[in-house]
């Protein structure tokens, strides 16, 4: 059930080693890392690092979701949430492949507003994710970690019910403001809104909780 994903992952490493290697040839010695907000080039690094940021770093993440089970504490087991677990693996990995097929298409000097295109990419990544993040148990790797989450299994499973859906809500928010071409700010303060509210909600609650004494 699970080879499925370290599959997907495997796909996604292999096509962008792939397009890499094809374009690696037509690729200026130096090319653009970094945009700011308003799409101008301010990073430059040299073309071979094109596969270690990217196809390196995307194997690093497949090689650390495939460990980070064995270290889970008892009690905070991936075990019970697995398939969503890899899934939201997939999601980062799949990320990370088209922000490395912008950074080529940039180098090889098509038009592309990297910094637009990257922005919406996060949000339609921050919506993914919040499409299951309901279904992800209290563990130390991913999710809404904060000190209240951690501390407490009913505050965690509530705290992610609203996160899944106020992530969900601010990626797709983040995405329109993208795509109409809408100020970096927006789409920026549309994600950063979805990601930040469940934290303060976790509190929240666990005070509530803690004043009641059924913690």
């Amino acid at each position: 059930m699970t080879r499925k994903y370290y599959l997907a992952g495997v796909a996604l490493i292999a096509a962008v080693t792939a397009a890499t290697l094809l374009a690696y040839p037509h690729l200026p010695s130096m090319i653009p890392m970094h945009w700011d907000a308003h799409g101008h080039v301010n990073g430059w690094g040299p073309k071979w690092s094109m596969f270690v940021i990217d196809p390196g770093v995307m194997a690093g993440i497949l090689l650390l979701f495939s460990v980070l089970p064995w270290l889970s504490p008892r009690q905070f087991e991936v075990d019970t949430f697995r398939s969503t677990y890899l899934y939201i693996m997939v999601v980062m990995l799949a990320m990370m492949a088209y922000v490395h097929a912008l950074i080529l298409a940039a180098s090889l000097s098509w038009m592309v507003d990297v910094s637009r295109a990257v922005i919406g990419g996060v949000s339609l990544l921050i919506a993914l994710m919040g499409n299951v993040l309901g279904k992800v148990r209290r563990n130390f790797f991913i999710g809404v970690r904060t000190p209240w989450t951690i501390a407490n299994e009913h505050v965690w499973n509530a705290t992610h019910r609203f996160a899944a859906k106020t992530f969900f809500a601010g990626g797709l928010a983040g995405l329109a403001f993208a795509i109409v071409g809408a100020p970096f700010w927006l789409p920026l303060a549309a994600i950063l809104t979805g990601a930040l509210v469940p934290a303060v909600y976790s509190l929240i609650l666990y005070k509530q909780l803690e004043r009641r004494g059924e913690l």
